[in-house]
């Protein structure tokens, strides 16, 4: 098995172990998380249905699957833009660095727990690198700056804008009265009301931090990434707003490679070992070791040469399928496509590599017989040559001919110059006398000295032929 195992194989676990846990640490606490582990199970079934060769039930999952394919794209059009954003490589660049312009967090920290101790509720969202326009709805449009008496308005039980959350971008209240996505999640206490699954559901789908304020039990919550943190003072929310919305401006904390790769080892190893079985089901069942007629074909052969000859025509090719989610090569159109750019005017030897040969991704070549191919290159010239035309028959009566005319007299011949150079005349198709009266004028076809020859002449040519006598 080991042998088997090649350094590109290894990459590949890698790679996607690292895809896989990026996709569960963001959609953990979402419903695409759900719908994403009830699509595993159904490919789970579909596989073991068709090894077993239930053949109606994995083709109803088969096409049970192209159906909710489209469907999650339809569903969760946002989480996968999302999704998408995080993997961009360009969106620190044009993205917003910082969690907005510089807000007075003690004033709003103080302010937040004024709310609390009066009872009323609130919502807070500091948008952060991502932005949760997305998951919003409704909101009035404000930019104004964050201060503790706005702020106290805004939520004052009885005004306009009280029911919902306020939006704060770049240092500024963007929106206000806007509604939040609420949690999927079932572990949540029970006392938790509308508010904080609210707050909490717009955690699970963005980078956003949320400041909920309880009405019922006058207490302040800090949401982040879909959890829930109890904030008891006023000086610890500022002091946890500092860190979440200007990490930049703390002390920067040196992680060791050490510490990346074993933080969350629980999830990283399952993903990992998750990785691991599909590949080893992907990969172990391979499709075997399979021979094939391989045809050998040209392209760039230059303008002034000519192909004399090819030896062989064809290689036997040995092939090692990877997969048995690959067809087998006895399917699949394989060519040897030879580059005949570099060669030159007599015998040629090319060698025939994996690289001429068009295969598929997990489709590997264990030996080529013959491994070259000879060819045999000439020089190809133009020449004119003269028509001489072909009669048959008699003609009628005591006619006879006076004169033969071809329109046109000659053509040109295109071919190789070993083979050209020795013809000085074409023949026409044959003329039948027995028709022939005064002034006829029949039209024939000329024909090929050599099949290595070409006619640069594709219109039949007029022979005019002049008698005379009577009939």
């Amino acid at each position: 098995m080991a042998s088997l195992i090649r350094w590109q194989d290894i990459a590949d676990i890698i790679i996607m172990s690292f895809l896989a846990y990026q996709l569960y640490s963001w959609f953990r606490h979402t419903r695409a998380m759900q719908v994403l582990i009830g699509m595993v199970f159904l490919v789970g079934v579909y596989f073991v249905t068709r090894n077993l060769g239930l053949f109606m039930t994995s083709w109803i999952l088969q096409e049970l699957g192209t159906v909710l394919f489209v469907l999650i794209i339809v569903i969760f059009q946002a989480e996968i833009r999302q999704a998408l954003y995080r993997f961009s490589l360009l969106r620190n660049f044009f993205g917003r660095q910082d969690g907005g312009g510089q807000i007075d967090l003690a004033d709003l920290s103080g302010t937040v727990f004024r709310l609390a101790k009066a009872r009323t509720g609130a919502i807070i969202v500091f948008q952060r690198q991502e932005s949760p326009d997305d998951y919003l709805l409704h909101g009035v449009r404000l930019d104004s700056v964050p201060n503790g008496q706005l702020i106290e308005s805004l939520f004052q039980d009885g005004t306009p804008l009280h029911d919902g959350a306020i939006i704060v971008k770049e240092g500024r209240i963007a929106l206000a009265s806007c509604h939040l996505p609420l949690s999927s999640k079932t572990e949540l206490p029970r006392h938790f009301g509308t508010r904080h699954r609210a707050g909490i559901g717009l955690s699970e789908r963005c980078d956003a931090v949320v400041v909920i304020v309880s009405e019922e039990r006058g207490e302040v919550g800090l949401a982040i990434a879909g959890d829930f943190e109890q904030i008891g003072s006023a000086e610890n929310l500022a002091e946890r707003l500092q860190r979440l919305l200007y990490p930049q401006r703390q002390e920067k904390v040196h992680i060791t490679i050490r510490q990346r790769l074993f933080r969350n080892l629980g999830p990283k190893l399952v993903t990992t070992l998750v990785v691991l079985i599909s590949w080893l089901i992907i990969t172990t069942k391979q499709g075997g070791i399979f021979t094939v007629t391989v045809p050998v074909k040209f392209h760039n052969l230059p303008a002034d040469a000519v192909l004399l000859k090819s030896t062989p025509e064809d290689a036997q090719v040995q092939l090692k399928v990877f997969s048995s989610l690959i067809p087998s090569p006895n399917q699949l159109d394989v060519v040897a496509d030879l580059d005949l750019s570099g060669v030159r005017s007599g015998s040629n030897t090319l060698a025939i590599s994996d690289d001429n040969l068009n295969l598929p991704l997990g489709v590997v070549v264990t030996s080529i017989n013959p491994s070259v191919v000879k060819v045999t290159i000439g020089r190809k010239i133009q020449k004119p040559l003269k028509i001489r035309p072909v009669l048959k028959g008699s003609l009628p009566g005591r006619q006879r001919i006076k004169m033969v005319r071809v329109e046109p007299s000659e053509v040109i011949v295109e071919g190789p110059e070993h083979v050209l150079g020795g013809i000085e005349t074409i023949k026409t198709e044959v003329v039948n006398l027995d028709e022939v009266h005064q002034g006829t004028v029949a039209e024939a076809r000329l024909i090929s000295p050599s099949p290595q020859l070409r006619i640069l002449h594709d219109e039949p040519v007029r022979v005019r032929i002049v008698t005379t006598g009577r009939r």
